[in-house]
């Protein structure tokens, strides 16, 4: 059977809470919340208010993890003053996974250009995981979703380095970009195989800019906004946003889609589903 993702256009926080119901499955133990808590300055990402419903209904901790490059969340103090100053700590418990070291290593026997990722360990403190991904695109992915919420996401800092170098850190912003989008895959894979069966994955297709959350200087939205998606499939939810983007008469589609094939960002969708994580065949369900 083809793994089904529900759809709906009608954008609401409790929207967003009735698509994760209709998945069918319920998170339990101890849920890891993965979202972009937002560089500061960035004026596109999803504010805490929209992912409240779903968020008290679940029960769980939002997790996030610092980042690799200079900005606001580059530091376990920066990103914590972050999460203050975007409302995140103010509505949630909230958890920085790699605030404190050691990394936690994933092996990745099967993987493509990487095989291992470093993750933050406060990962193994869950019990299961829903994935909140604002979909739009993004500077050297072409496009952020489920899939790179799952691998850049998730990485630690130093992880997050070691997948953009394919192996090597210092190859950070010179590794060979297929690669780089390979080794988001095979990270992808290592997270979806720790939780295995105890994920539900949900996107959003608002605020949609050609730049990521972790922009401080972004575009602004260059497209009207598409709906809201929930699956348990990361792979198809992120290929369904792909085609409702091609399948979109809305005129700024083409400025999205130049970004996103510039980079070449179906590959990542083609090497995650060649590792098995998902299909890139679905049903759409219109709710």
């Amino acid at each position: 059977m083809k793994p089904e993702v529900y759809f709906t256009d009608r954008i609401s926080p409790e929207m967003v809470l009735e698509l994760y119901k209709m998945t069918g499955r319920k998170l339990d133990g101890r849920v890891a919340i993965k979202l972009h808590s937002g560089e500061e300055g960035n004026q596109n990402f999803l504010k805490p208010e929209f992912f409240k419903p779903v968020i008290e209904y679940v029960g769980g901790t939002v997790v996030e993890c610092n980042t690799a490059y200079e900005g606001s969340r580059n530091t376990t103090q920066r990103h914590l003053e972050t999460l203050d100053k975007h409302g995140w700590s103010k509505c949630f418990k909230v958890d920085l996974l790699d605030g404190e070291g050691p990394d936690l290593k994933l092996d990745i026997p099967g993987g493509k250009a990487i095989r291992k990722n470093f993750v933050g360990k406060n990962i193994a403190n869950y019990d299961s995981m829903l994935v909140l991904s604002h979909f739009k695109g993004h500077p050297m992915g072409g496009y952020g979703g489920a899939l790179k919420q799952l691998s850049i996401g998730v990485a630690s800092s130093y992880g997050k380095g070691y997948i953009h170098g394919v192996g090597n850190p210092a190859n950070f912003w010179t590794s060979d970009h297929d690669s780089f989008l390979e080794a988001m895959a095979d990270a992808a894979y290592s997270v979806a195989e720790y939780f295995k069966d105890k994920t539900v994955y949900i996107n959003v297709m608002k605020n949609m800019s050609v730049d990521c959350d972790c922009c401080a200087v972004a575009e602004d939205p260059c497209m009207k906004d598409i709906g809201i998606l929930a699956s348990l499939d990361p792979v198809a939810i992120d290929q369904a946003c792909l085609d409702l983007v091609y399948a979109s008469e809305d005129p700024g589609r083409d400025h999205l889609l130049e970004r996103i094939e510039s980079k070449n960002g179906v590959h990542t969708i083609e090497a995650a589903a060649a590792l098995g994580i998902g299909v890139r065949e679905y049903e759409l369900i219109k709710v």
